[in-house]
């Protein structure tokens, strides 16, 4: 179901979102929320599994650009991270394990040496008095080391471009109606 406000909004982590304590310190934490329609489903695990199964071409490309660097590292690139999920599917969305399922949340991420990170998808069920519902994508990273510094330092203004342009394609394409929960 497409909506007409594709508009994408940079707000603060939820405080109810379990991601908003996930680890003592952080080096990156945020938070962007996109408007859902009325007959969308609020199913966590369905809207995170859409986002990312509909993201932009260029954003694959830069993940096979990401992977070729960091593989020269010894980390962990998308495409081991995904073969884990072959073998295991039901923990598993593509690169990122599942840590936690709520009737409102997914908390997703993955832990490294040099990183350990977490992603929410978080849907307000019900909209506030006065506003509409809200799908927001938060994103909390903790680093153990310079290398997961450095890593944040590069990454972190193509992951909060990846991010918004993963929120308004999905909201382009039109997000999955309630009755396919």
């Amino acid at each position: 179901m497409a909506t007409p406000n594709h508009r994408v909004k940079l707000v603060s982590l939820p405080p109810e979102s379990k991601i908003s304590k996930a680890f003592a310190s952080t080096n990156l934490a945020d938070a962007y929320s996109i408007e859902l329609p009325s007959r969308a489903s609020t199913n966590p695990e369905l809207l995170a599994r859409f986002i990312f199964s509909h993201r932009a071409p260029w954003i694959r490309n830069l993940i096979a650009v990401r992977d070729a660097i960091v593989g020269r590292l010894g980390l962990k690139t998308a495409k081991q991270l995904t073969s884990l999920g072959e073998e295991s599917e039901a923990g598993r969305i593509g690169a990122f394990k599942i840590y936690d399922i709520s009737l409102t949340e997914i908390v997703l991420g993955g832990d490294d040496k040099h990183l350990d990170f977490r992603l929410s998808v978080y849907c307000s069920n019900q909209p506030s008095s006065g506003s509409k519902r809200q799908l927001t994508f938060s994103t909390v990273v903790h680093c153990h080391n310079r290398l997961g510094r450095l890593y944040i330092f590069v990454i972190a203004p193509f992951h909060r471009l990846v991010v918004q342009s993963s929120l308004r394609s999905a909201a382009q394409i039109g997000w999955p109606l309630a009755t396919e929960a």
